[in-house]
């Protein structure tokens, strides 16, 4: 079970699933494996949850995007800082911004090929 503010919530927005894919992948050493990995060809929004406490094997160098892609983390605060510092090393990234709530922080990048 996941301690209440350790959950990791992803959306990805623009770029083919295979974009979305190399998100999530970038994300697994930091993460573990989310609860699934992007599939649907025909979806414009893709998301995945990690429980956050986990870090797991990942993939490494997981290549390049094929299109830019916008990405949303949203979990507790340090959660949101982990994911979004693992995202810039793998990725050239544009922080867009971030918005705070009472217990939860949401951070948008846009990620560039």
């Amino acid at each position: 079970m996941t301690t209440p503010g350790t959950e990791l919530t992803v959306t990805l927005s623009g770029g083919s699933t295979a974009d979305a894919q190399k998100v999530v992948r970038a994300l697994e050493p930091a993460f573990g494996a989310p609860d699934k990995l992007p599939s649907d060809e025909n979806a414009t929004v893709h998301t995945a949850t990690f429980a956050a406490g986990a870090g797991g094997p990942g993939q490494g160098d997981v290549g390049r995007l094929s299109a830019p892609v916008t990405v949303t983390v949203q979990g507790a605060p340090e959660v949101v800082e982990k994911a979004s510092d693992t995202l810039t090393r793998a990725f050239h990234a544009d922080d867009q911004g971030t918005a705070s709530g009472d217990q939860e922080q949401e951070r948008q990048l846009v990620l560039s090929p």
